[in-house]
Protein backbone atom coordinates (compact mmCIF):
# COMPACT_ATOMS: atom_id res chain seq x y z
CA UNK A 1 0.00 0.00 0.00
CA UNK A 2 2.73 2.48 0.82
CA UNK A 3 4.86 1.89 -2.25
CA UNK A 4 4.11 3.78 -4.19
CA UNK A 5 4.01 6.60 -1.68
CA UNK A 6 7.98 5.79 -1.60
CA UNK A 7 8.13 6.10 -5.08
CA UNK A 8 6.93 9.44 -5.59
CA UNK A 9 8.75 10.89 -2.51
CA UNK A 10 11.59 9.84 -4.03
CA UNK A 11 10.57 11.60 -7.19
CA UNK A 12 10.19 14.98 -4.89
CA UNK A 13 13.56 14.36 -3.79
CA UNK A 14 14.68 14.19 -7.28
CA UNK A 15 12.85 17.50 -8.22
CA UNK A 16 14.62 19.14 -4.82
CA UNK A 17 18.27 17.70 -5.92
CA UNK A 18 18.08 18.81 -9.41
CA UNK A 19 18.35 22.38 -8.38
CA UNK A 20 21.73 23.81 -7.90
CA UNK A 21 22.41 24.78 -3.84
CA UNK A 22 22.00 28.73 -4.60
CA UNK A 23 18.01 28.41 -5.53
CA UNK A 24 15.82 29.23 -2.75
CA UNK A 25 13.02 26.90 -2.37
CA UNK A 26 9.67 28.39 -1.88
CA UNK A 27 7.55 26.56 0.51
CA UNK A 28 3.71 27.01 1.29
CA UNK A 29 1.88 25.53 3.78
CA UNK A 30 -1.87 25.22 5.83
CA UNK A 31 -1.72 27.53 8.66
CA UNK A 32 -3.15 24.91 11.11
CA UNK A 33 -0.75 22.06 13.34
CA UNK A 34 -0.61 19.53 10.50
CA UNK A 35 0.99 22.22 7.82
CA UNK A 36 3.02 23.93 10.18
CA UNK A 37 4.70 20.66 10.97
CA UNK A 38 4.43 19.20 7.75
CA UNK A 39 5.96 22.78 6.41
CA UNK A 40 8.94 22.63 9.46
CA UNK A 41 9.73 18.84 8.39
CA UNK A 42 10.02 20.32 4.34
CA UNK A 43 11.89 23.22 5.87
CA UNK A 44 14.36 21.51 8.05
CA UNK A 45 15.16 18.82 5.22
CA UNK A 46 16.13 21.29 2.47
CA UNK A 47 17.75 23.67 5.27
CA UNK A 48 19.75 20.63 5.31
CA UNK A 49 20.71 20.03 2.26
CA UNK A 50 22.01 23.43 1.98
CA UNK A 51 18.91 25.41 -0.12
CA UNK A 52 17.68 28.31 1.76
CA UNK A 53 13.75 28.24 1.63
CA UNK A 54 10.93 30.75 2.13
CA UNK A 55 7.70 30.32 3.94
CA UNK A 56 4.11 31.06 3.75
CA UNK A 57 1.64 29.86 6.20
CA UNK A 58 -1.74 30.64 4.66
CA UNK A 59 -5.55 30.71 5.45
CA UNK A 60 -8.11 28.73 3.40
CA UNK A 61 -9.48 29.18 0.70
CA UNK A 62 -5.46 30.58 -0.30
CA UNK A 63 -7.07 32.86 -3.45
CA UNK A 64 -5.12 35.49 -2.78
CA UNK A 65 -1.97 34.33 -1.21
CA UNK A 66 -1.61 32.01 -3.90
CA UNK A 67 -1.88 34.97 -6.76
CA UNK A 68 1.22 36.53 -4.48
CA UNK A 69 3.11 33.46 -5.02
CA UNK A 70 2.45 33.02 -8.31
CA UNK A 71 3.64 36.48 -9.58
CA UNK A 72 7.17 35.27 -7.71
CA UNK A 73 8.18 33.15 -10.52
CA UNK A 74 9.89 30.67 -8.32
CA UNK A 75 11.86 27.77 -9.49
CA UNK A 76 10.49 25.28 -7.26
CA UNK A 77 7.45 25.66 -4.98
CA UNK A 78 6.30 23.12 -2.36
CA UNK A 79 3.01 22.49 -1.16
CA UNK A 80 2.12 21.43 2.33
CA UNK A 81 -0.94 19.98 4.29
CA UNK A 82 -2.81 21.71 0.97
CA UNK A 83 -2.90 22.01 -3.21
CA UNK A 84 -4.81 19.06 -4.24
CA UNK A 85 -7.55 21.35 -4.03
CA UNK A 86 -6.57 24.06 -5.43
CA UNK A 87 -4.13 22.12 -8.33
CA UNK A 88 -5.57 23.92 -11.56
CA UNK A 89 -4.16 27.07 -9.56
CA UNK A 90 -1.11 25.47 -9.19
CA UNK A 91 -0.97 24.30 -12.58
CA UNK A 92 -0.44 27.76 -14.18
CA UNK A 93 2.65 28.42 -11.82
CA UNK A 94 6.57 28.79 -13.33
CA UNK A 95 9.10 26.27 -12.20
CA UNK A 96 8.79 23.45 -10.52
CA UNK A 97 5.90 22.33 -8.26
CA UNK A 98 5.40 19.62 -5.90
CA UNK A 99 2.04 19.19 -3.82
CA UNK A 100 1.86 16.93 -0.42
CA UNK A 101 -1.21 16.62 0.96
CA UNK A 102 -4.09 14.68 1.98
CA UNK A 103 -7.40 16.28 1.92
CA UNK A 104 -9.55 15.16 -1.37
CA UNK A 105 -8.05 15.44 -4.77
CA UNK A 106 -9.93 17.46 -7.87
CA UNK A 107 -8.35 15.38 -10.12
CA UNK A 108 -5.64 12.25 -10.25
CA UNK A 109 -2.96 13.23 -13.43
CA UNK A 110 -1.12 16.52 -13.33
CA UNK A 111 0.38 18.77 -15.65
CA UNK A 112 3.94 19.39 -16.95
CA UNK A 113 6.59 20.04 -13.82
CA UNK A 114 3.60 19.37 -11.23
CA UNK A 115 4.18 16.09 -8.99
CA UNK A 116 1.33 15.50 -7.22
CA UNK A 117 1.72 13.27 -4.07
CA UNK A 118 -1.80 12.23 -2.30
CA UNK A 119 -2.49 9.78 0.50
CA UNK A 120 -6.12 9.24 -1.22
CA UNK A 121 -4.23 8.23 -4.66
CA UNK A 122 -1.43 5.75 -2.90
CA UNK A 123 -3.93 3.61 -1.10
CA UNK A 124 -3.75 5.77 2.04
CA UNK A 125 -7.21 7.09 3.80
CA UNK A 126 -6.33 10.98 4.03
CA UNK A 127 -8.70 11.06 6.65
CA UNK A 128 -7.34 9.15 9.44
CA UNK A 129 -4.30 7.18 8.13
CA UNK A 130 -2.20 10.17 6.75
CA UNK A 131 -2.03 13.84 7.09
CA UNK A 132 0.20 16.46 5.56
CA UNK A 133 3.46 16.22 7.68
CA UNK A 134 3.16 12.57 7.66
CA UNK A 135 3.78 12.78 3.75
CA UNK A 136 6.14 15.27 4.60
CA UNK A 137 8.43 13.06 6.21
CA UNK A 138 8.12 10.27 4.02
CA UNK A 139 10.02 13.34 1.09
CA UNK A 140 11.92 14.23 3.74
CA UNK A 141 13.46 10.65 4.28
CA UNK A 142 13.76 10.26 0.65
CA UNK A 143 15.70 13.52 0.63
CA UNK A 144 17.99 12.03 3.52
CA UNK A 145 17.39 9.11 6.28
CA UNK A 146 19.02 11.37 8.89
CA UNK A 147 15.96 13.19 8.50
CA UNK A 148 14.20 10.44 10.63
CA UNK A 149 14.80 12.72 13.89
CA UNK A 150 11.74 14.77 12.23
CA UNK A 151 9.24 11.31 12.81
CA UNK A 152 7.61 13.57 16.01
CA UNK A 153 6.75 16.34 14.28
CA UNK A 154 4.32 14.08 11.81
CA UNK A 155 2.98 12.53 14.73
CA UNK A 156 2.37 16.56 16.01
CA UNK A 157 0.63 17.13 12.39
CA UNK A 158 -1.58 14.01 13.21
CA UNK A 159 -2.34 14.82 16.89
CA UNK A 160 -3.38 17.99 15.32
CA UNK A 161 -5.77 16.67 12.65
CA UNK A 162 -6.92 14.43 15.35
CA UNK A 163 -6.57 11.62 13.61
CA UNK A 164 -5.60 9.92 17.24
CA UNK A 165 -9.02 9.05 17.52
CA UNK A 166 -10.02 5.20 16.93
CA UNK A 167 -5.67 5.07 17.60
CA UNK A 168 -3.42 5.56 15.17
CA UNK A 169 -3.57 3.84 11.69
CA UNK A 170 -1.75 3.66 8.25
CA UNK A 171 1.37 5.86 7.66
CA UNK A 172 0.61 7.10 11.08
CA UNK A 173 0.94 3.87 13.40
CA UNK A 174 4.09 3.36 11.27
CA UNK A 175 5.82 6.17 12.40
CA UNK A 176 4.71 5.83 15.74
CA UNK A 177 6.35 2.40 16.15
CA UNK A 178 9.25 3.54 14.12
CA UNK A 179 9.75 6.79 16.99
CA UNK A 180 9.17 4.35 20.17
CA UNK A 181 10.95 1.69 19.32
CA UNK A 182 14.26 4.57 18.59
CA UNK A 183 13.54 5.83 22.06
CA UNK A 184 12.50 9.49 20.25
CA UNK A 185 9.73 9.46 22.93
CA UNK A 186 8.78 8.94 26.36
CA UNK A 187 4.91 7.16 26.80
CA UNK A 188 2.82 6.90 29.77
CA UNK A 189 -1.16 6.39 30.10
CA UNK A 190 -2.19 9.56 31.50
CA UNK A 191 -5.71 11.82 31.61
CA UNK A 192 -5.18 15.55 29.28
CA UNK A 193 -5.14 18.03 31.89
CA UNK A 194 -1.94 21.00 30.46
CA UNK A 195 -1.88 24.07 32.90
CA UNK A 196 0.41 25.47 36.05
CA UNK A 197 -2.39 24.13 38.50
CA UNK A 198 -5.23 21.92 38.27
CA UNK A 199 -7.28 24.86 38.66
CA UNK A 200 -6.07 26.42 35.07
CA UNK A 201 -6.44 23.13 33.70
CA UNK A 202 -9.82 22.57 34.65
CA UNK A 203 -10.74 26.06 33.10
CA UNK A 204 -8.51 26.16 30.26
CA UNK A 205 -9.63 22.60 28.90
CA UNK A 206 -11.33 23.30 25.61
CA UNK A 207 -10.75 20.01 23.97
CA UNK A 208 -11.88 17.72 25.83
CA UNK A 209 -14.85 20.78 26.56
CA UNK A 210 -16.27 19.41 30.29
CA UNK A 211 -20.13 21.24 30.36
CA UNK A 212 -21.06 23.54 33.00
CA UNK A 213 -16.92 23.25 34.24
CA UNK A 214 -14.80 24.19 31.71
CA UNK A 215 -14.06 28.40 31.59
CA UNK A 216 -16.56 28.27 35.31
CA UNK A 217 -14.37 29.99 37.70
CA UNK A 218 -16.85 29.05 40.60
CA UNK A 219 -17.98 25.93 39.77
CA UNK A 220 -14.03 24.50 39.35
CA UNK A 221 -14.05 26.32 42.97
CA UNK A 222 -16.69 23.74 43.96
CA UNK A 223 -15.51 20.70 42.60
CA UNK A 224 -11.82 21.13 43.98
CA UNK A 225 -13.45 21.89 47.58
CA UNK A 226 -15.61 18.64 47.57
CA UNK A 227 -12.98 16.41 46.03
CA UNK A 228 -10.38 17.99 48.95
CA UNK A 229 -7.77 19.17 46.05
CA UNK A 230 -5.77 22.73 46.99
CA UNK A 231 -6.59 24.39 43.59
CA UNK A 232 -3.02 25.70 43.08
CA UNK A 233 -1.51 22.29 43.11
CA UNK A 234 0.52 20.75 40.25
CA UNK A 235 -1.06 18.80 38.02
CA UNK A 236 1.66 16.31 38.08
CA UNK A 237 1.49 16.85 42.16
CA UNK A 238 -1.74 15.52 42.13
CA UNK A 239 -1.88 12.86 45.17
CA UNK A 240 -2.92 8.84 43.48
CA UNK A 241 -6.25 8.79 45.13
CA UNK A 242 -6.85 12.84 44.30
CA UNK A 243 -5.94 11.95 40.88
CA UNK A 244 -8.13 8.71 40.95
CA UNK A 245 -11.15 10.89 41.99
CA UNK A 246 -10.14 13.64 39.35
CA UNK A 247 -10.53 11.43 36.53
CA UNK A 248 -13.34 9.32 37.47
CA UNK A 249 -15.27 12.62 37.88
CA UNK A 250 -14.32 14.01 34.74
CA UNK A 251 -15.03 10.50 32.60
CA UNK A 252 -18.65 10.35 34.20
CA UNK A 253 -19.43 13.81 33.48
CA UNK A 254 -18.16 12.52 29.35
CA UNK A 255 -20.56 9.51 30.05
CA UNK A 256 -23.65 11.75 31.28
CA UNK A 257 -23.48 13.95 28.44
CA UNK A 258 -23.61 11.02 25.84
CA UNK A 259 -20.17 11.80 24.47
CA UNK A 260 -18.81 8.96 21.97
CA UNK A 261 -16.96 6.19 22.82
CA UNK A 262 -14.33 6.98 20.66
CA UNK A 263 -14.08 10.45 21.86
CA UNK A 264 -13.98 9.42 25.42
CA UNK A 265 -11.20 6.79 24.83
CA UNK A 266 -9.00 10.00 23.71
CA UNK A 267 -9.05 12.02 27.11
CA UNK A 268 -7.76 9.04 29.42
CA UNK A 269 -4.73 7.14 27.04
CA UNK A 270 -1.11 6.46 26.35
CA UNK A 271 0.61 9.63 25.25
CA UNK A 272 3.62 10.40 23.94
CA UNK A 273 6.37 13.37 25.19
CA UNK A 274 8.88 15.00 22.93
CA UNK A 275 12.17 14.47 25.08
CA UNK A 276 13.98 17.15 23.59
CA UNK A 277 11.53 20.08 24.80
CA UNK A 278 9.46 17.89 27.47
CA UNK A 279 6.05 18.80 26.08
CA UNK A 280 3.46 16.13 25.40
CA UNK A 281 2.61 15.77 21.46
CA UNK A 282 -1.02 16.46 21.32
CA UNK A 283 -0.41 19.57 23.71
CA UNK A 284 2.53 20.48 21.00
CA UNK A 285 -0.28 20.37 18.19
CA UNK A 286 -2.83 22.58 20.55
CA UNK A 287 0.23 25.25 21.20
CA UNK A 288 0.91 25.34 17.47
CA UNK A 289 -2.63 25.45 16.31
CA UNK A 290 -3.73 27.96 18.35
CA UNK A 291 -0.48 30.34 16.94
CA UNK A 292 -1.16 29.64 13.73
CA UNK A 293 -5.16 30.31 14.26
CA UNK A 294 -4.72 33.57 16.60
CA UNK A 295 -2.33 35.36 14.00
CA UNK A 296 1.06 34.40 15.69
CA UNK A 297 2.46 32.19 12.62
CA UNK A 298 6.29 32.84 12.91
CA UNK A 299 6.28 31.92 16.66
CA UNK A 300 4.62 28.64 15.60
CA UNK A 301 7.29 28.03 13.65
CA UNK A 302 9.59 29.42 16.38
CA UNK A 303 8.62 26.49 18.43
CA UNK A 304 8.96 23.93 16.32
CA UNK A 305 12.58 24.95 16.09
CA UNK A 306 13.25 24.14 19.39
CA UNK A 307 13.04 28.27 20.80
CA UNK A 308 12.12 27.77 25.02
CA UNK A 309 11.18 31.70 24.99
CA UNK A 310 8.91 31.54 21.68
CA UNK A 311 7.14 28.12 23.45
CA UNK A 312 6.86 30.37 26.90
CA UNK A 313 5.14 33.08 24.78
CA UNK A 314 3.08 30.86 22.77
CA UNK A 315 1.76 29.61 25.73
CA UNK A 316 0.55 32.88 26.84
CA UNK A 317 -0.61 33.30 23.63
CA UNK A 318 -2.94 29.89 23.73
CA UNK A 319 -4.00 30.89 27.20
CA UNK A 320 -5.69 34.01 25.40
CA UNK A 321 -6.75 32.03 22.21
CA UNK A 322 -8.80 29.53 24.74
CA UNK A 323 -10.60 32.18 26.46
CA UNK A 324 -12.54 33.47 23.25
CA UNK A 325 -12.82 30.13 22.56
CA UNK A 326 -14.60 28.63 25.52
CA UNK A 327 -16.27 32.05 25.59
CA UNK A 328 -18.49 31.00 22.13
CA UNK A 329 -18.52 27.23 23.74
CA UNK A 330 -20.30 28.26 26.30
CA UNK A 331 -23.00 29.94 24.32
CA UNK A 332 -23.24 26.67 22.47
CA UNK A 333 -24.01 24.83 25.24
CA UNK A 334 -26.25 27.10 27.01
CA UNK A 335 -28.22 28.25 24.23
CA UNK A 336 -27.21 25.49 21.23
CA UNK A 337 -27.26 25.67 17.90
CA UNK A 338 -30.22 26.20 14.57
CA UNK A 339 -31.64 23.11 13.37
CA UNK A 340 -32.23 21.87 9.61
CA UNK A 341 -33.15 18.73 9.27
CA UNK A 342 -29.93 16.97 8.46
CA UNK A 343 -27.48 19.77 9.83
CA UNK A 344 -27.02 22.06 13.07
CA UNK A 345 -25.40 25.23 12.34
CA UNK A 346 -23.99 28.84 14.09
CA UNK A 347 -22.84 32.31 13.43
CA UNK A 348 -18.86 32.94 14.61
CA UNK A 349 -17.38 36.09 14.92
CA UNK A 350 -13.54 34.65 14.03
CA UNK A 351 -13.13 32.82 11.11
CA UNK A 352 -9.77 31.30 12.58
CA UNK A 353 -11.39 29.87 15.24
CA UNK A 354 -14.92 28.76 14.03
CA UNK A 355 -13.70 25.14 12.79
CA UNK A 356 -12.01 24.82 16.02
CA UNK A 357 -15.31 25.06 17.90
CA UNK A 358 -17.37 23.48 15.90
CA UNK A 359 -15.01 20.37 15.77
CA UNK A 360 -15.50 20.39 19.91
CA UNK A 361 -18.60 21.16 20.35
CA UNK A 362 -19.74 17.94 17.80
CA UNK A 363 -17.61 15.94 19.81
CA UNK A 364 -19.00 17.36 23.75
CA UNK A 365 -22.35 19.31 23.69
CA UNK A 366 -24.07 18.45 20.64
CA UNK A 367 -25.36 14.52 20.11
CA UNK A 368 -23.98 12.49 17.06
CA UNK A 369 -26.74 13.20 14.95
CA UNK A 370 -26.42 15.68 13.27
CA UNK A 371 -22.76 17.30 11.36
CA UNK A 372 -22.20 20.81 12.89
CA UNK A 373 -21.47 23.55 10.63
CA UNK A 374 -20.21 27.31 11.47
CA UNK A 375 -20.66 30.80 9.51
CA UNK A 376 -18.79 33.46 9.47
CA UNK A 377 -19.79 36.40 7.62
CA UNK A 378 -17.00 38.50 6.69
CA UNK A 379 -16.18 41.12 3.75
CA UNK A 380 -18.77 39.79 1.51
CA UNK A 381 -18.10 36.71 1.70
CA UNK A 382 -19.63 33.41 4.08
CA UNK A 383 -16.22 31.42 5.54
CA UNK A 384 -17.79 28.40 6.65
CA UNK A 385 -16.54 25.30 8.74
CA UNK A 386 -18.17 22.00 8.51
CA UNK A 387 -17.74 19.14 11.09
CA UNK A 388 -19.20 15.39 11.51
CA UNK A 389 -18.11 12.33 13.36
CA UNK A 390 -16.90 8.63 12.30
CA UNK A 391 -20.77 7.60 13.25
CA UNK A 392 -21.82 9.82 10.71
CA UNK A 393 -19.22 9.31 8.23
CA UNK A 394 -20.12 5.80 8.49
CA UNK A 395 -23.79 6.39 7.65
CA UNK A 396 -22.31 7.86 4.18
CA UNK A 397 -21.43 11.50 5.09
CA UNK A 398 -18.93 13.15 2.93
CA UNK A 399 -18.58 17.00 4.00
CA UNK A 400 -15.89 17.67 1.30
CA UNK A 401 -18.02 16.03 -1.26
CA UNK A 402 -20.83 18.62 -0.04
CA UNK A 403 -18.50 21.62 0.24
CA UNK A 404 -17.19 21.19 -2.84
CA UNK A 405 -20.54 20.46 -5.14
CA UNK A 406 -22.22 23.88 -2.81
CA UNK A 407 -19.20 25.81 -3.64
CA UNK A 408 -19.10 25.64 -7.47
CA UNK A 409 -22.76 25.67 -7.66
CA UNK A 410 -22.42 29.58 -5.95
CA UNK A 411 -19.44 31.00 -7.34
CA UNK A 412 -17.29 30.09 -4.19
CA UNK A 413 -14.23 27.93 -3.09
CA UNK A 414 -14.64 24.40 -0.88
CA UNK A 415 -13.41 21.14 0.03
CA UNK A 416 -11.56 18.96 2.44
CA UNK A 417 -12.24 15.78 4.16
CA UNK A 418 -15.67 13.43 4.59
CA UNK A 419 -15.18 14.25 8.26
CA UNK A 420 -14.44 17.84 8.10
CA UNK A 421 -14.30 20.56 5.77
CA UNK A 422 -14.64 24.34 4.62
CA UNK A 423 -15.67 26.40 1.91
CA UNK A 424 -15.60 30.27 0.99
CA UNK A 425 -18.90 31.53 -1.04
CA UNK A 426 -20.57 34.84 -1.68
CA UNK A 427 -22.25 36.38 1.48
CA UNK A 428 -25.72 36.54 -0.38
CA UNK A 429 -25.60 32.97 -1.02
CA UNK A 430 -26.48 32.19 2.34
CA UNK A 431 -29.94 30.89 2.06
CA UNK A 432 -28.91 28.87 -0.48
CA UNK A 433 -26.16 27.36 0.55
CA UNK A 434 -28.76 26.10 3.37
CA UNK A 435 -30.69 25.24 1.44
CA UNK A 436 -28.36 22.74 -0.97
CA UNK A 437 -26.70 21.32 2.13
CA UNK A 438 -29.28 20.22 3.71
CA UNK A 439 -30.85 18.18 0.39
CA UNK A 440 -27.06 16.52 0.22
CA UNK A 441 -26.92 15.41 3.23
CA UNK A 442 -30.25 14.03 2.87
CA UNK A 443 -29.39 11.99 0.15
CA UNK A 444 -25.82 11.05 1.36
CA UNK A 445 -27.14 9.56 4.15
CA UNK A 446 -30.37 7.89 2.42
CA UNK A 447 -27.34 6.45 0.34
Amino acid sequence: MFQNLRELSHAAAEYILSHPKTSRIRVVSHYDADGITAAFIVCKAVYRKGYDFHLSLMRNPFIEGLERVKKEGNELTIFTDMGSGQIETIESFKGKKIIVDHHQYIKKESGKDLLQINANLCGVNGSYEACGATLSYYVAKALDQKNEDLAPFALIGAMGDKQYIGGLRGLNKEILEETVGKKMLDKKTDIKLPGENIYEALYYSADPYYTNLSGREEEINKLLKKLKINPRTKTRDLKKQEKKQLNSYLMLKLIKNNCEKNIIDTVIRERYWLKQLNIELERFADILDFCGKGGKRGLAFAVCQGDKEALAEALQNEREYKEKVLEKLKKLDEKGAEEKENFRFFYCENSSMAGVIAGVAINYIFDKEKPLVSIVCKNEELHISSRGNQYLVKKGLDLGAAMREISKKTGGHGGGHNIAAGATIPLNKKEEFLQQLDIILSKQFKS
